[in-house]
């Protein structure tokens, strides 16, 4: 499972490290995104419903992640 840590990141939005994660992925591998900006992950959630990608929400305090695998090409 590939990891992708965004907590922190004052930069730029956290869902740019996130969807250059998921562009580089490939299909069928294991994608962990973890944040620390509500509003971000909430976008994220929200884009992988839309593409009817399961996922899984873990909660660890101010730490959000999503779990998920990219999906094959079709």
């Amino acid at each position: 499972m590939k990891t992708i840590d965004t907590c922190g990141q004052k930069h730029y939005s956290p869902l740019i490290p996130a969807v250059k994660a998921m562009c580089e992925a490939a299909p069928g591998e294991k994608l962990e995104i973890i944040m620390d900006d509500a509003t971000a992950f909430n976008d994220l959630k929200e884009y992988l419903a839309e593409k009817q990608i399961g996922f899984r929400e873990i909660y660890d305090g101010e730490r959000m992640t999503l779990q998920f695998t990219r999906k094959p090409k079709q």
